[in-house]
């Protein structure tokens, strides 16, 4: 599927041409803009299944996606109709989308961070627990695995690690990682002084073989000094 990332990395914006019968799923609230031959329907954010029971799941892991994974409860669905279109599309937080063809393998990413897919993509919440609390990424995280298409974006700009044994990321800069890693939450060094004084506290250490995604700007550090700025 031909696709162009425009305007990044601070103000990124996803341009997806659409042949006929091609579809793009995306999060509710993502699209600027389609052409009129694009036709949009809205479904919940879980898997499309038939019968009651079947429904009823999907309903229910939709509600559990807003509540504890930060996306949305409806997704949209844009689809080609006779002839061919073109939809733009944004994410919610100024930054970069990146792009990752699945071929089966599992993507985690922090919640909030899918944008759209192609293909045949599931999405899970999975629980991070007392790690993915302390690594500033919230006690769930996205696991994205299946063949198809995904963009995810981040807050500032993405850069793409590759890993080969240990490597340390600081907590808050994660935005994503492959499904063959794991990681540890310890100091980022110096001792103690290191720990009080040198601002950096603890971080992510990864361990095995694959990617890490990690994120320029830190959505915690915007936060605090938005609310030492603001009055009273």
């Amino acid at each position: 599927m031909q696709h162009e990332i425009t305007h990044g990395p601070s103000f990124a914006m996803l341009c997806v041409d659409l042949e006929p019968g091609e579809s793009v799923l995306a999060e509710s609230g993502a699209m600027v803009a389609r052409d009129s031959s694009v036709g949009m329907s809205v479904q919940l954010n879980g898997r499309r299944v038939s019968g009651f029971f079947g429904k009823l799941k999907s309903f229910v892991i939709a509600v559990l996606r807003k509540l504890v994974g930060g996306e949305t409860m409806f997704v949209s669905r844009f689809a080609a109709g006779t002839s061919r279109g073109r939809v733009w599309l944004a994410p919610r937080m100024s930054g970069m989308l990146s792009h990752r063809e699945m071929k089966g393998e599992s993507l985690i990413v922090s919640t909030g961070a899918y944008v759209a897919s192609t293909g045949d993509i599931d999405l899970r919440v999975r629980w991070g627990g007392f790690r993915g609390a302390m690594a500033r990424e919230g006690l769930f995280f996205l696991e994205i695995s299946g063949t198809g298409n995904v963009w995810f974006n981040s807050y500032g700009a993405i850069e793409t690690i590759d890993v080969k044994g240990s490597y340390l990321v600081d907590t808050g800069h994660i935005v994503g990682y492959e499904g063959n890693l794991t990681f540890t939450i310890r100091s980022a060094g110096g001792g103690v002084v290191g720990f009080l004084a040198s601002g950096e506290g603890l971080v992510c250490e990864f361990q095995g073989q694959g990617r890490v995604y990690i994120q320029s700007r830190n959505i915690t550090s915007l936060a605090s000094w938005l609310s030492a700025s603001l009055p009273g």
